[in-house]
């Protein structure tokens, strides 16, 4: 923004005179960015030394810019400026215009924040803080999408041609079928290490058959779906949002709504009825491959023949050990599948995106399985189960 005069008085001025034995401040020239560098240095010069109450003379003042205008603030002041601003100025109407605009840009400018005092202790509960309002908003958002799964569970559930059979089915052999060699495996080596710990442990008190009863305890109630709910969540929760957050960075899911269906009910609950399905399944299998590990380790090393281990199991350990062991696993299924799904919406659209929400699906996962399993193994010991 510019404001021009008829006459070209070259390089702007500033300089100290006396009229009438008056001295007076006079401006000349043209107060533009061209002559900027030179009239910063006048300026500085002049700012210093001028006495409160100093008169201005603006007669000669030529053109007149936005940066011109800035100098003139810094050399005037805001109290100086305002009494040339007035309505008897020699100013013109487009120029006071300028000169206010710059006043009040300059004037408007936030002062600089302190810089903020720092404790250990404050740092420890700002982090605090910071990590509880992280962890309401996981729980808001795990709460809010348990809701749309239920709600699109509840009206699918009464109109069966709207069930994605083709998609179940893919998703169960994933799943499911998929998984059987590594939980087998792993299951099979943990029982193997708990017979072993125990008959290594128990034989010093002369109760090394309480082996049997130990690792039997151990997986029917504990380890069985706790150690298939850990690799389910590590192995399926990611792949869950892995797919759906490539569909979202693809802009697949928008068309999906585009064409009017339900995400909800054509991405998620195809997943989560796939793992209601396979968890358990998984569990049963685990279970079993934990008791064989252990029972192989008993015959080598206790000389307790497998039907021996057999007849002591059943002996020993009853019915409601199984039942609260598999109870835990559809509920467990449930919450992965949900929260593999959510993270998969979360993605944001890069592939940078889709690696932080998979493994924060994975981390989630698994610290809610742990969670409910201590949860669960409390609310049992207390009943008595």
């Amino acid at each position: 923004m510019r404001a021009s005069s008829s006459a070209d008085n070259g390089a702007g001025r500033a300089e100290l005179a006396t009229t009438d034995g008056r001295q007076q401040l006079r401006l000349s020239g043209d107060w533009t960015l061209p002559h900027y560098a030179a009239l910063s240095g006048e300026v500085a010069a002049l700012r210093a030394g001028l006495p409160p109450d100093l008169a201005v003379d603006v007669a000669q003042l030529g053109a007149l810019d936005t940066a011109g205008a800035a100098l003139l603030l810094h050399l005037l002041g805001q109290e100086r400026l305002r009494s040339l601003l007035g309505g008897g100025s020699a100013l013109p109407a487009e120029r006071r215009a300028l000169l206010q605009a710059v006043a009040q840009a300059v004037g408007e400018r936030p002062e600089p924040l302190a810089e903020p005092r720092h404790s250990a202790l404050g740092d420890v509960l700002e982090h605090v803080g910071i990590t509880v309002g992280v962890f309401r908003r996981h729980l808001t958002d795990l709460l809010g999408f348990i809701g749309l799964t239920l709600e699109a569970l509840f009206l699918t559930l009464l109109r069966p041609w709207r069930w994605r059979m083709t998609s179940l089915i893919a998703n169960l052999e994933k799943t499911a079928l998929d998984a059987v060699p590594i939980v087998a495996l792993l299951t099979f080596l943990v029982g193997a290490v708990v017979a072993f710990l125990g008959a290594t442990v128990l034989a010093d008190f002369g109760a090394s058959i309480f082996t049997v009863d130990l690792v039997a305890f151990s997986f029917l109630r504990e380890f069985g779906v706790l150690l298939t709910a850990i690799l389910v969540a590590g192995r399926t929760a990611s792949a869950f949002t892995a797919q759906i957050g490539s569909m979202k960075a693809n802009e697949e899911i928008d068309a999906i709504r585009v064409l009017g269906l339900n995400p909800i009910e054509l991405l998620v609950l195809p997943r989560v009825f796939a793992l209601l399905l396979a968890l358990p399944m998984l569990t049963f299998i685990a279970m079993l491959s934990g008791i064989v590990g252990g029972m192989l380790v008993c015959a080598l090393t206790l000389d307790i023949s497998p039907v021996m281990f057999l007849s002591i199991f059943e002996n020993d350990v009853g019915l409601r050990h199984f039942l609260v062991g598999l109870a835990k696993a559809p509920v467990f299924a449930f919450l992965i599948a949900v929260i593999g799904c959510m993270e998969g919406f979360k993605v944001s659209g890069s592939a940078q995106s889709v690696g932080e929400h998979t493994t924060s699906a994975v981390v989630q996962s698994i610290f809610v399985v742990i969670l409910l399993d201590a949860v669960a193994a409390l609310f049992c010991m207390e009943m008595g189960w």
